[in-house]
Parts: structure tokens; sequence; C-alpha cells
């Protein structure tokens, strides 16, 4: 199925089959320079999640995945929906960002960048809280974590 860029794309992770040492779920993965990165589950699971070179992307804690190549002031009604933004809490983030304009990637609890909750760094990933919903983000040249 294709899907545009300009699109919040919904994905499911894929289970890696073998082992591999296990990082706790507090601890940040270190993202490859290709657009997948393997994370262990807070189950133990290793799995591969993939995230588009430019986009930031937000994974729910079933590993559906929303991702955005711009700004969205507004996750569950703008022009670029994320179909779970408002019934599930983010636990994963990727900022695969390129712009040299931009130092990060700032989320917000409510819509039109309100009540800021984390920034994270370009080209960083890692594990958030679990413990809310993200219904904006936008891109920094501030300081960032």
């Amino acid at each position: 199925m294709a899907i545009g860029r300009r699109t919040a794309v919904l994905a499911s992770a894929t289970i890696l089959l073998g082992s591999a040492a296990a990082v706790p779920a507090t601890a940040a993965a270190t993202p490859a320079a290709s657009n997948t990165v393997a994370v262990t589950t807070e189950s133990g699971a290793r799995i591969q999640v993939s995230c588009p070179s430019g986009d930031v992307c937000f994974w729910n804690k079933s590993w559906q995945r929303c991702n955005w190549n711009v700004a969205d002031p507004n996750w569950s009604g703008g022009n670029i929906r994320c179909s779970w933004a408002k019934t599930r809490n983010v636990h994963y983030v990727w900022n695969r960002g390129t712009s040299s304009r931009y130092t990060g990637v700032v989320y917000y609890l409510k819509t039109n960048y309100r009540n800021r909750v984390g920034c994270t760094r370009q080209g960083k990933s890692g594990y958030l809280q679990g413990t809310y919903k993200v219904d904006s983000h936008k891109w920094t040249s501030g300081r960032c974590g």
C-alpha cells in the first residue's frame, strides 16, 4: 500500500528472530545510519522499527507508528492525522530530521504547540515515559535537551 510522504503512517514493528543482548526499557537505542533501528521492548523481545529520513517518528506501546516530515499543530484533527493520538500514549520517538536549520523536534501535550512535554535532538531516539498523549510537534533551532 503506497502512502504519501505527508500522511502520518500507521505501521507495526517487525519482530526479529534470534537473540541479542537486551537493553533496559529506559535506555535509548542508538539509531543506525539506515532507516531502521533495533530496540528491545519491555517484554524483552527484540524488534526492528523504521523511520524515513527527514521525518520524526513516534510509536505507541503496540509499536504503531505515526510520522511527519513537517510540523503539525494538531495530530488528531489536522491535515496529517495520527489515528491513535487521542487514545494511546506515546512510547518511543526517533528524530530523523536532516535540515541543518533545526537541532531537534519539540512535542506538546496539547494542540497548537501548548504544554511542552519533551524534545528530541536530531538523529536521536529513545523511550519516552509512556504516560502521556502528544497532540502537536514542531522542529526547533533552539536548545533541545
